[in-house]
């Protein structure tokens, strides 16, 4: 079977937005604080239904939190929602509240190709979304190589493997985490060109990968829709989408009690396969 490499869109994990200034003058170095102005507070829902290969996808968590000023150290959590997700069969199944802004269900039944809708209430507020459950196909193998970077420096290259599916569409997204990255490294993938082949997926990290990092790789099915808004979400913010709220960007989440308080965030339901590699 040939292989085929595709060089996917990526984003290398970057500070979103540098809002500081230095002044130099006599030999004095001060640091300016912006005066910054502060929008509408919004709802942040972040729901990502995830069913790992191997397990039940039993356990799964959604986290309502609320913008901040750029300054804030802490993220604020949206606590006493009610939360739950119903699907296409009519069973139900809710989310309660275990810490502030944390809401965990531990009876999730997933079944691929199945609609599921979120509601949440929160702060006087309803909110719904609707979305498939997507399936993956599964990581066949990992391997490293030392290759040259743009540079001509040597720096170690990962590249995982898997076989897409003949005659449908398919969408993946793909994060690393390693202990050498502070957010997780995103990475989006489609088989318009390669449906029912092998794909190839690389990633390296010139700057800090080494010998002993353990690099955890989790490879996800994603819909048409999903792939979209992540795509334009790593365009405009960088590699590291949900540092913080992509406030200019809108995903499925609808307010039905008022439309032009809508929330941030994407209801979406993937199916993925975890690998953890041992750098060599």
């Amino acid at each position: 079977m040939q292989r085929l490499e595709k060089y996917n869109f990526r984003n290398k994990v970057l500070t979103l937005v540098s809002l500081f200034s230095v002044l130099f003058f006599s030999s004095c170095e001060d640091t300016v604080t912006l005066d910054l102005e502060t929008g509408e507070t919004k709802i942040v829902v972040d729901a990502e239904i995830i069913w790992q290969k191997g397990t039940t996808g039993n356990e799964q968590t959604i986290t309502i939190s609320k913008t901040a000023p750029y300054y804030n150290n802490t993220t604020p959590k949206v606590s006493g929602a009610q939360v739950r997700i119903e699907n296409t069969d009519g069973d139900v199944f809710t989310f309660n509240e275990t810490q502030p802004g944390s809401y965990v269900c531990t009876n999730f039944v997933p079944v691929i190709d199945m609609d599921y809708t979120l509601y949440v209430t929160a702060e006087g507020q309803s909110f719904t979304a609707v979305e498939k459950l997507t399936s993956v196909t599964p990581i066949d193998k990992v391997e490293q190589a030392i290759v040259p970077d743009f540079d001509g420096k040597d720096v170690i290259e990962l590249t995982f493997y898997y076989k897409d599916p003949a005659n449908e569409m398919n969408y993946y997204l793909t994060d690393y985490q390693s202990e050498f990255l502070l957010f997780p490294e995103y990475e989006l993938t489609d088989d318009e060109l390669f449906d029912g082949n092998e794909i190839s997926t690389r990633y390296s990290d010139s700057d800090k990968m080494k010998a002993g990092n353990t690099v955890n790789i989790t490879h996800r099915g994603v819909s048409k829709n999903f792939y979209n808004y992540m795509n334009l979400i790593l365009e405009v913010y960088g590699g590291s989408p949900f540092s913080i709220p992509p406030g200019n960007i809108r995903g499925n989440i609808v307010n039905t009690s008022d439309s032009n308080n809508f929330a941030f965030g994407y209801f979406r339901l993937c199916e993925a396969d975890k690998v953890s590699y041992l750098v060599k």
